[in-house]
């Protein structure tokens, strides 16, 4: 099974995670299983930035992103050549070490 390593976020996860993910699930729904609240504004739609994630390693691992994930994406803040959005990629075999930007598009959430 394929371990998903979340480095630290402030917030949302600030002593980092080591969660265990289901090969084919998404990394949202991974995160959000394991009691992560990555936000996922638009219902995991492919229609908003707020679960864009930069995946440090394993990112070779990954099928490639849609064009419409990447044109999404171009709206991210913090976009580096290795973010993803967390609701449109799916865990393969390799394990994956991901960093939570410190901001998204939805800058101010509920409870925080």
């Amino acid at each position: 099974m394929p371990q998903i390593i979340v480095l630290p976020h402030e917030i949302l996860c600030p002593d980092g995670a080591a969660i265990d993910a289901e090969s084919g699930s998404s990394i949202c729904d991974s995160l959000l299983a394991a009691g992560i609240d990555l936000d996922h504004a638009c219902e995991q739609s492919c229609a908003c930035t707020t679960c864009h994630v930069i995946v440090r390693e394993g990112f070779a691992s990954l099928d490639p992103g849609t064009e419409k994930e990447d044109d999404l994406l171009d709206k991210a803040w913090g976009l580096e050549p290795e973010s993803r959005l967390a609701c449109q990629t799916l865990v393969d075999g390799a394990d994956l070490v991901i960093e939570i930007p410190k901001y998204s598009i939805n800058m101010v959430k509920e409870g925080h």
